[in-house]
């Protein structure tokens, strides 16, 4: 390599390359925005700053890959929750719903709509395509890395709207033609929610239409299954078909067994992707390391409540006979929907975020608590506190098993993914989500192994979202690194007290520049929007 002075040098760590080998000893030389040197040392050359990472684990940044930072890097471009977990890149615009491609009937209907999802940001979405979207991140300046997917939903209802039904050919054509330039602006992939309408009015044929496109270019699916409790194999079994009838890799988001009655499918969902993948289909998942989800608070409505759209849907919220429709939906035993109310019981349904001050005291309650306060029951709670916040409310949902997680954590398609939403009292997972496997279920419980962890946070994801030069430690790869103790490693932020950042990361790097250092931001925005064509 010469002895050219080094801009940075990591030197005495303990390497993780990324690729789940063990770690060795060595140095880390980096010049401008790429790895120069790795090795046993020692470094050939000086350098400009040197860290010493003796007794620490340096390996590649963590790739989040499911994240809702839209709005929120536009806020606060730091993004402190996710650069101080040791993230370097955020793949964004899942569930098919995000901030991009809309025109101006359907940016009204969603920045109100997505409140919920993307927070309560008050930035204007002065754009329309993916391109300027892109364009306007790197125009504020970004700590981490962005990849963009083709969000489905959105699409869709440049095209039908929130109509409730199939596409005609030339409709199809149509979304064939926004998903094609989303592809064209630099999206890597398509993502779609199959519970949040309008992308629940899809069926089968429609997405494989759309995938094929997508396969073609070598990008992947990105879906929020149809159901993830009551339906969880048979939702499964839609998307295995899918992939399978148009060619495209398939990612699983936030894989779980919802709501006690499904404790325990993990072992069936898991054998049939296994066979799926015996038969050369390629099927990822990513997911939480928590057994609480989170999400808007009107998806614990029925479907049928949000045809034709928001307007619609607070037609109804309003309407007595409308109202009670929606109640005795709740309260029934119908599996064909996920209802959240059933499967977890309004106790556990707690209220993380509202968009107004009217209603801040309701943040942390449950709907069952919220409905005792306001004397009615959790049915009217919750219609009342959409129609007050304008639909703008989050909620936390606790669903999970222990062994379910554990089981879909030793998957050999598992990634990470935070699914971090911002604004109010967030879920932990905001902040938390890599530091608790690290500690919790690496050091702690030894689910996993710290190679392979490594690996499923860095090289797996890279190669899933197609960044050849991200995920490992290799000269000329681009120089997003983390530092940190893998004996002191672990989440503090907890459902009651969000707000906490991790302990543990001494230094994380995004192309070259320390970002994170003695457990503070260092105002650095050296983050980059990664498109496909790059």
């Amino acid at each position: 390599m010469g002895t050219d002075i080094f801009d940075l040098a990591i030197v005495n760590g303990r390497l993780l390359d990324g690729t789940g080998n063990p770690w060795v000893r060595g140095d880390l030389g980096v010049r401008a925005d790429r790895v120069a040197f790795v090795g046993p040392g020692p470094l050939p050359g000086p350098a400009a700053r040197t860290l010493d990472a003796a007794g620490r684990v340096v390996c590649p940044g963590f790739i989040d890959t499911h994240s809702h930072a839209e709005l929120a890097l536009l806020d606060d471009a730091r993004l402190i929750p996710k650069i101080s977990q040791g993230i370097t890149t955020e793949v964004i615009t899942q569930d098919g719903l995000s901030t991009f491609p809309v025109d101006d009937t359907t940016r009204a209907l969603f920045r109100q709509r997505l409140g919920g999802l993307l927070g309560p940001s008050q930035i204007p979405w002065p754009w329309n395509t993916a391109a300027e979207y892109l364009q306007a991140l790197e125009a504020r300046g970004i700590a981490p890395n962005v990849v963009a997917l083709a969000p489905h939903g959105m699409i869709r209802a440049l095209v039908l709207g929130m109509e409730a039904r199939a596409p005609t050919p030339a409709e199809l054509a149509q979304m064939v033609g926004h998903l094609e330039r989303c592809l064209d602006d630099g999206a890597r992939g398509i993502s779609t929610g199959l519970i949040y309408p309008p992308c629940v009015y899809a069926d089968a044929d429609e997405l494989v239409a759309l995938c094929g496109v997508v396969a073609r270019r070598g990008g992947p699916l990105v879906v929020h299954m149809r159901n993830e409790s009551d339906l969880l194999l048979e939702a499964a079994r839609e998307m295995v078909g899918v992939a399978e009838r148009s060619g495209i890799a398939l990612h699983i988001s936030h894989i779980k067994a919802g709501g006690r009655d499904n404790w325990g499918k993990s072992e069936t969902l898991l054998a049939l992707l296994d066979e799926a993948r015996r038969r050369g289909l390629d099927i990822t998942c990513d997911q939480y390391p928590y057994l609480a989800g989170s999400t808007m608070l009107h998806a614990v409505l029925p479907p049928w409540a949000h045809a034709g759209g928001a307007d619609a849907l607070r037609r109804r919220l309003s309407d007595p006979s409308e109202r009670a429709r929606i109640a005795a939906a709740l309260e029934a035993d119908d599996r064909h929907w996920e209802n959240w109310a059933r499967l977890c019981g309004w106790d556990r349904i707690v209220v993380s975020a509202v968009a107004t001050e009217r209603n801040r005291t309701a943040e942390g309650h449950s709907a069952a608590e919220i409905a005792r306060a306001r004397g009615c029951s959790p049915a009217d709670a919750v219609c009342d506190l959409l129609l007050e916040e304008n639909l703008g409310v989050t909620m936390i949902t606790h669903y999970g098993d222990e062994a379910d997680l554990r089981r879909f954590m030793r998957w050999e398609g598992h990634m990470v993914g935070t699914d971090g939403i911002f604004g109010g009292r967030p879920h932990p997972r905001l902040y938390g989500t890599f530091p608790r496997i690290l500690g919790t279920y690496v050091r702690e419980a030894g689910v996993l192994s710290l190679p392979d962890a490594v690996r499923r946070m860095t090289a797996m994801p890279a190669a899933r979202f197609r960044l050849h030069d991200r995920g490992l430690l290799r000269p000329g790869m681009a120089a997003d690194v983390v530092v940190f103790d893998q004996d002191r490693i672990v989440d503090r932020a907890t459902y009651e007290n969000p707000h906490h950042t991790s302990d543990g990361i001494a230094w994380v790097l995004v192309n070259g520049r320390v970002v994170w250092e003695d457990g503070r931001h260092t105002g650095a925005l050296p983050g980059k929007v990664l498109r496909s064509r790059e």
